[in-house]
């Protein structure tokens, strides 16, 4: 069942030119950053190879993209997230859903893995991007699969608290309203701590990001991350348990 969920959702949304025009544009935008930081690598190169040692092609152009991809799926999220289940109880098929003989669990975990398949087009498109580079250079493939796999955890805790949002309204502007104010949070939440390594740092998604962004591969920010993942969606849970027993 957590398949059929997924699977109508993906169907629901590629058959509409919502997600093929929000494509093209990160497509577009993602390419024109690419190839921007390639030529200013490509000018720079003399210059950096002075210093010793000299930045990597993958350090100045593919941690940088990412970085940018990363940014774009947060503002990317919300629209998605807000058809998840915010649609379902604008139509009034989410009682229909309820009273099949489907778990609480089932349905969210479906409405997550189809947002979180909405979402993996940028982490593809970040990797060949990077693979590219091997036709005229050698990239770092660590870095580079440091990154991708940042990405994943990333794009995993967006879709976990866009499903968990979008349960939260019947009117599907605002769950994107909801969404977007909680990824923003948890993002810039390390702007306010008041030292780099204060404790508001530990909850700060793009505190954990940079450091596979810098090619390191920590357990504690994958662990952070799906946290982040079981945490949203267990809420996700109880609020569809809420409303299986006749709660708003």
């Amino acid at each position: 069942m957590i398949r059929l969920i997924a699977l109508k959702d993906l169907r629901i949304l590629f058959v509409s030119p919502l997600a093929w025009g929000v494509y093209a544009v990160v497509s577009l935008v993602l390419a024109w950053l690419f190839l921007t930081q390639l030529d200013q690598y490509l000018a720079m190169q003399s210059q950096l190879a002075s210093l010793s040692p000299p930045p990597g092609v993958t350090e100045l152009v593919v941690a940088p993209l990412a970085a940018a991809a990363a940014l774009l799926a947060l503002m990317l999220t919300p629209l998605f997230a807000m058809r998840a289940l915010s649609e379902e109880r604008r139509l009034r098929t989410l009682p229909l859903l309820l009273s099949s003989p489907v778990t609480e669990m089932q349905i969210v975990l479906g409405k997550f893995l189809g947002l979180w398949a909405v979402l993996l087009p940028v982490v593809a498109l970040v990797g060949l991007m990077g693979a590219s580079l091997a036709l005229g250079t050698r990239p770092d493939w660590g870095l580079l699969l440091a990154n991708l796999i940042g990405l994943l955890c990333l794009l995993a805790a967006f879709a976990a608290i866009g499903v968990y949002a979008s349960g939260l309204s019947a009117h599907p502007l605002l769950a994107a309203a909801v969404t977007l104010g909680l990824l923003l949070g948890l993002w810039l939440v390390d702007n306010a701590a008041s030292s780099p390594d204060g404790a508001l740092r530990q909850f700060s998604m793009s505190a954990h990001f940079s450091l596979f962004n810098r090619g390191v591969l920590d357990s504690a920010d994958v662990a952070y991350f799906v946290l982040l993942v079981v945490v949203f969606l267990g809420l996700a849970v109880l609020r569809l348990k809420r409303q299986r027993t006749g709660g708003r």
